[in-house]
């Protein structure tokens, strides 16, 4: 019979998640049935894929299905299925643990607001144990595909369970409820069928319940030992979308995704042609915890002929769009289609580059709607996964273009850190003259607002977009211009505001260069090594003094974020400006004794300001507290 009884611990992160499925989810505690199927159908889609290259394993049962059913007098409801199965190994590492990296640090940020943690639940693809919301004790009788033993696993979702060999006639996998008190309503033909229709109509594989007659003897519906199909067992993407109700769509987004809510939007298309496929895609509205994990597999389910291939299928869709989840169904690719031929097919290129062009114009109907509803379903999107979408500038250089009108951003046009400024948007808002689009990057919002290189630009009232996503010095090393303009960095280069600045204030510039020369000659030899270059500022209006990068060099942020990920960056020296009106610089014309402290103390505030790290902290602090003396003492 195999392995003796044996009894274990659920992973701590599954003893959490129990806690929540059973407090948080109770007010829809009927969705337990549709994630129970939806594990069914996946197993019977499992088998289906292992039987390509091994028929051995339908043993003669080659029609897949599931079947639900209730026993009033033991108080239980079974979902069984003769898909896959699973061996030993496979119910304690499927049932007993959540292998998802990152979800320890993710349980740990959980509010305990249950509207909220309800949301998050189906982040992990778990819905097994949504069982729990009505069960008691649950148990799991299932026999591997191929293998002669069975096991039982059982649980009552209290920290632990157990494992026994059991004894199944073949294949697949019973799950029994032994329902909590107060659960009774569920065991009954109507309410059960009825759930099924609601949440489950769409599965592709027969939903199987014992038919019912009235018995007038009895006064009661009676099961017969016949059969009957409660969904209607078709494909849901291959009907005709006019058939499809939106609460359909919702459902079928669920099943696929595992997500409990409902998703933001969806596209639905047959193309016909060289390749003729039918996608089902759906934008998420929102996003899992574990996207930013490169590790996690992300992408589509891959049908040939309605016949399951593969999760996961990442090669149909770019990395930019793995937030996207639904099912492509093929007409040409073989059934025998392995993750390698994906790699090399033609015919998956043009599936790619055809789903993301798909994605990309639900995307663009969303932004461009000019119905309020359909603006705030895009913030909501763009809040949910912007970072993501700014990936695709460098990664997808062929539709580069149609990404960028994407887009959002901050810009110095608001106080808040929504990101709501598309680059059209700023296009149409420049002033007259102006012919670059400009840009600042730090490494939060407020570095990036209060940021010293933006005061000549809030003088002119030229409005400047805000960046400070990590991802952000990456996306504009690609996206170099936009609508004809080039994107500046405003603390990169010598700044040239070409008719933006008029000839009275060329000509006073000039004249300020010329007359502070020797001071920023004598700065430039006190600073040494540290600076590149010194120079009169044509940027600041209020503080002494900035760092900017030369042109071609990286900038301070960017540097700083290789520095941060262990990686080496590039060895270059700053620029300083000065700002020949500060006093502060006024007064070191003056200044002989203490030039060389001076000097330094306005390069380190600089430095200070963009973000940097100080080499001499203590010195700093130093030189600080000596300057702060001698000027009180000069006061009195």
């Amino acid at each position: 019979m195999g392995a003796q009884h044996e009894t274990l611990a659920f992973q701590a992160e599954v003893k959490q998640l129990l806690n929540l499925m059973i407090h948080s989810l109770y007010s829809n505690k009927e969705i337990f049935l549709r994630e129970l199927i939806s594990n069914a159908s996946d197993a019977c889609d499992k088998l289906r894929f292992e039987a390509l290259d091994n028929a051995a394993l339908y043993g003669g049962d080659s029609e897949l299905k599931i079947h639900v059913a209730f026993d009033k007098g033991a108080r239980t409801i079974t979902i069984s299925d003769n898909g896959i199965g699973m061996s030993r190994e496979e119910v304690i590492a499927n049932l007993g643990t959540i292998a998802k990296s990152g979800t320890r640090e993710f349980f740990s940020q959980l509010s305990g607001d249950k509207a909220r943690d309800a949301n998050l639940i189906g982040q992990f693809g778990v819905g097994f144990y949504s069982g729990f919301i009505v069960a008691r004790k649950i148990t799991v009788v299932t026999r591997r595909a191929g293998a002669e033993d069975a096991v039982r696993w059982e649980s009552a979702g209290e920290g632990e369970f157990s494992i026994d060999a059991a004894e199944r006639a073949g294949r697949g996998t019973d799950v029994i409820l032994e329902l909590r008190e107060g659960e009774d309503d569920l065991l009954s033909t109507w309410r059960l069928k009825s759930i099924i229709t609601k949440y489950s109509d769409h599965i592709s594989l027969p939903i199987l319940m014992k038919k019912e007659e009235w018995d007038k003897d009895k006064n009661e519906y009676v099961s017969k030992d016949e059969d009957e199909r409660v969904n209607q067992a078709t494909a849901l993407w291959t009907r005709a979308k006019a058939d499809i109700t939106p609460e359909q769509y919702d459902e079928f987004y669920k099943h696929v995704s595992h997500d409990f809510a409902a998703p933001l939007a969806h596209t639905h298309n047959r193309v016909e042609g060289r390749q003729e496929y039918i996608q089902l895609l759906y934008l998420p509205a929102k996003a899992p915890f574990d996207l930013y994990d490169r590790e996690r597999k992300h992408g589509i389910k891959l049908y040939v002929r309605r016949v399951f291939i593969m999760d996961d299928a990442e090669q149909l869709m770019p990395q930019y769009l793995r937030f996207v989840k639904g099912v492509i169904d093929s007409a040409d690719l073989p059934l025998n289609v392995s993750r390698e031929i994906l790699q090399e097919s033609r015919d998956v290129k043009a599936i790619r580059e055809g789903s993301t062009k798909r994605v990309l114009s639900l995307l663009e109907e969303l932004a461009g709607n000019e119905d309020q509803a359909q603006k705030d379903r895009y913030t909501g999107f763009w809040k949910e996964f912007g970072r993501v979408l700014k990936e695709g500038v460098g990664e997808d250089f062929g539709n580069k273009e149609r990404i960028a009108k994407l887009l959002r951003f901050a810009s110095t046009l608001a106080d808040t850190d929504e990101e709501s400024v598309a680059l059209a948007d700023y296009v149409a808002r420049m002033k007259e003259g102006q012919d670059k689009i400009y840009y600042v990057t730090a490494e939060t919002f407020l570095a990036a607002k209060n940021s010293p290189h933006l005061e000549v630009f809030r003088k002119k009232g030229i409005e400047v977009l805000l960046l400070s996503d990590r991802v952000d010095e990456w996306m504009v090393s690609h996206l170099t211009e936009f609508d004809g303009k080039q994107l500046v960095s405003v603390a990169k280069g010598d700044l040239d505001l070409g008719k933006l600045e008029d000839e009275a204030e060329k000509k006073e510039r000039e004249a300020v260069e010329g007359e502070s020369k020797e001071l920023v000659e004598k700065i430039t030899k006190s600073l040494g090594e540290k600076v590149k270059e010194v120079r009169i500022t044509h940027r600041l209006t209020d503080s002494p003094a900035c760092l900017v990068a030369d042109e071609n060099d990286m900038s301070a942020n960017l540097a700083r974020m290789l520095k941060a990920a262990g990686q080496k960056a590039p060895a270059s020296k700053p620029i300083l400006e000065i700002n020949p009106k500060h006093q502060l610089i006024t007064r070191l014309k003056y200044e002989e004794a203490r030039f060389d402290d001076w000097s330094s103390l306005i390069f380190d505030q600089a430095l200070l300001a963009e973000g940097g790290q100080l080499e001499d902290p203590a010195g700093f602090v130093k030189r600080m507290n000596e300057m702060l003396l001698a000027m009180t003492l000069a006061g009195k």
